[in-house]
């Protein structure tokens, strides 16, 4: 499945809920921590929850909810309905494989196996990012900029200095896992210029999505994680003759005039992978 866009909705707030597959994200989130306030957590769950058993409630997009980092075995019991469309969790402030492998016990212990979606961010969680995301349950990493910055002292500004080491940490442990890799969130969703060049530097930097905090958001996202259709071609024209270069014995081989080799055909096999997920192939 593809996770170009996450988009989270305040889990308090149940028409924002309902409303927010219609912003074509590929993941959306309930939130539990950050969007919602601490007297209004219980609130919150019984919305989720209503919202999570409806059985008109059968969205295209992936269906998470992170839960609020208090008390995840309260979030749980709440949410968990028999009968809830539930596909993923997401644990903020993840620090140690360890509360992965708590959280995956959590819901074994409901009956319930379902992959966690980790945010990485702080400096704990950036330092032991590769052990999160090699545990089982892990499906991807989430870096959180915001609050690394907040932890460590940082200023944040518009170029992102400040967060590029741990940036490019978190997706270097997230590919050597095989995992999704979710870059941070872009706050300003009144400029969607700026959004889109950060996006597009967090795919070179080999990021498998972002998270977004507005719908508004979700279709720059969406059109910069989906391959152009010149890009596509170019990679179908190396994956049928890198077929021919097999058959022929061959590991190097051209396409167009271009020298290709194995790190070139992984780069066209990512970019139809994208596309298939994108819905372009």
């Amino acid at each position: 499945m593809s996770r170009r866009s996450v988009l989270f909705s305040p889990g308090d707030r149940p028409e924002l809920m309902r409303k927010a597959p219609t912003s074509d994200a590929d993941t959306i989130v309930f939130d539990l921590e950050d969007a919602v306030s601490p007297e209004r957590k219980a609130d919150a769950r019984e919305a989720i929850r209503d919202v999570l058993s409806d059985s008109e409630f059968d969205p295209d997009a992936e269906v998470c909810v992170r839960l609020s980092g208090v008390d995840l075995g309260a979030d749980l019991d709440r949410i968990l309905a028999d009968d809830a469309r539930l596909d993923a969790v997401m644990l903020p402030k993840v620090a140690s494989a360890a509360d992965v492998e708590r959280a995956a016990d959590l819901l074994d212990e409901r009956g319930r196996t379902l992959p966690v979606l980790a945010l990485v961010e702080s400096a704990a969680g950036v330092l032991a990012a590769e052990d999160i995301a090699a545990v089982d349950a892990t499906d991807a990493l989430a870096f959180g900029a915001e609050d690394l910055a907040a932890d460590i002292g940082a200023t944040r500004t518009e170029e992102a200095t400040e967060v590029l080491y741990a940036r490019q940490h978190v997706v270097l442990a997230a590919s050597a896992a095989g995992v999704d890799a979710l870059d941070m969130v872009y706050t300003d969703f009144q400029n969607p210029e700026g959004l889109a060049e950060e996006t597009s530097f967090g795919l070179t930097l080999g990021y498998d999505g972002k998270l977004a905090i507005h719908p508004a958001q979700v279709p720059v996202i969406n059109d910069a994680f989906t391959p152009s259709d010149g890009r596509i071609e170019w990679a179908r024209k190396v994956v049928a003759a890198k077929e021919r270069a097999d058959d022929e014995g061959r590991g190097v081989f051209q396409v167009d005039g271009e020298m290709i080799d194995g790190p070139l055909v992984a780069q066209a096999e990512r970019i139809l992978a994208r596309a298939k997920a994108a819905g372009k192939l």
